[in-house]
């Protein structure tokens, strides 16, 4: 079997537990598998932070992609990843209530950038990346209304770099986006179809 015809037939395996990004995939209608990766992305992080978001978010989903691909060499891993730049300024997600109102309070009345990294492995090797930004501004909200925001969205809070999750309430936060939908929610779904496509694995 050539190596056309492997990735013809190999399953799909999303390197992530993503509920979103897992969401995306279900709806456009891909059979997959899901296997997060068993990847240190502080480390990943620290070693290129100094090169932008863009990188990180590039080698971060290039990362977990290998990680599982190496466990499921005969399949095809989906690795990604998303990074959120404030100008110099590099992002991570908060560890506490604390840490998330800090981050709004900082991105309050700004337009930040976040970055979408995905890259695509089979046997070891990745096949495919690429990273896509999408522009944010976030409106000036008062400390009366991100208090009652973080009231309202509790523990989620803690589950994006940005503190939001613009399909809930989050969207409140904005008053201007410029990008993709999908790069926005941590997978950019179009690219990631064009490929499938080029490869065979969806029709043309």
């Amino acid at each position: 079997m050539t190596l056309s015809e492997t990735i013809a037939t190999a399953p799909i395996v999303l390197a992530s537990n993503s509920l979103a990004r897992r969401q995306l995939l279900v709806g456009a209608g891909l059979t997959f598998e899901t296997c997060a990766a068993a990847v240190d992305e502080r480390a990943i992080e620290a070693g290129l932070e100094a090169n932008g978001p863009a990188e990180v978010a590039e080698a971060l989903a290039e990362a977990k992609a290998l990680a599982v691909s190496r466990q499921r060499p005969a399949a095809l891993v989906i690795g990604a990843d998303q990074t959120l730049g404030l100008g110099a300024q590099m992002f991570h997600k908060p560890g506490s209530r604390q840490e998330a109102r800090a981050t709004l309070r900082t991105l309050r009345s700004q337009t930040h950038r976040l970055y979408s990294g995905i890259a695509i492995a089979e046997g070891g090797e990745v096949l495919y990346r690429q990273v896509v930004a999408a522009s944010l501004t976030m409106r000036a909200f008062s400390d009366d209304f991100l208090e009652s925001y973080l009231d309202r969205v509790g523990d989620d809070v803690l589950k994006s770099v940005g503190c939001y999750q613009l399909e809930g309430p989050g969207i409140q936060l904005f008053e201007a986006i410029e990008g993709d939908y999908f790069t926005i929610l941590g997978l950019p779904l179009l690219p990631l179809l064009a490929f499938l496509r080029s490869i065979g694995r969806l029709d043309g």
